[in-house]
């Protein structure tokens, strides 16, 4: 027999009723109710149902990372980054409440375009695609444009996907996908100049030690504007 701790009951019985009833189903008492448990223990728990919120989408987060990290590692770096744009969108397809509860209402100090791990591992990706001499633009603006994006057209779907109008929107994941990737992306083939300076700026911090901290910034600078 399998004892399950009255936090995880919680926690389970949180997320399922997200699930099947979004974010105005979490109440204190349904939560309580499904978990078996008095209401003075969700606060024990979690502090507060903001608390308990945060704790539901950070599993969902890390579920949804640890898939992301799965799936990587293709011979070219821009299937990978084919493949993590899909995956995110039908994460948040299948998961629409969490979707919403993790990127539709950010918490002060929360990952974002610009940090954690997810913005690592999409900057991996792009790093990578840099290397192969993929990529026009730098590092550093592709991957807030990809997350931008990416995110935009999920919680777009997500709303199609609430109002029954989903199957009226079936390409538009792709299609701006695409298009993103046009913007940011040079065309397998031989390499453009600005693709090969990007290529060259990845693999500065294999020789970071031969440069001054001070000539990598200028040398990154100039890179960026080839």
């Amino acid at each position: 027999m399998v004892v399950t701790t009255p936090r995880r009951r919680i926690l389970d019985a949180a997320a399922e009723l997200l699930a099947t009833g979004g974010r105005d189903a979490v109440s204190t008492r349904a939560v309580s109710a499904a978990a078996g448990v008095q209401a003075q223990t969700i606060y024990r728990q979690f502090g507060d149902m903001a608390g308990l919120f945060a704790a539901v989408a950070d599993e969902a987060w890390a579920s949804y990372l640890r898939q992301k990290r799965a799936g990587e590692r293709r011979d070219d770096p821009v299937e990978d980054l084919v493949a993590g744009w899909d995956l995110h969108v039908e994460f948040g397809l299948a998961n629409p409440a969490l979707y919403r509860l993790i990127y539709g209402d950010p918490r002060p100090g929360d990952p974002s375009a610009v940090s954690g791990e997810g913005h690592d591992l999409l900057t991996g990706i792009m790093r990578r695609v840099a290397a192969a001499g993929r990529l026009r633009v730098p590092v550093e603006t592709a991957v807030p444009m990809v997350y931008a994006a990416s995110v935009g057209v999920t919680l777009a779907l997500i709303a199609a996907q609430s109002d029954g109008t989903l199957d009226a929107h079936t390409d538009l994941s792709r299609t701006l996908r695409d298009a993103v990737m046009a913007a940011v992306l040079t065309q397998a083939g031989p390499e453009t100049v600005a693709a090969r300076a990007q290529s060259l700026k990845a693999a500065l911090p294999a020789v970071a030690d031969r440069f001054s901290p001070a000539e990598q910034v200028l040398l990154g600078e100039w890179l960026d504007r080839i």
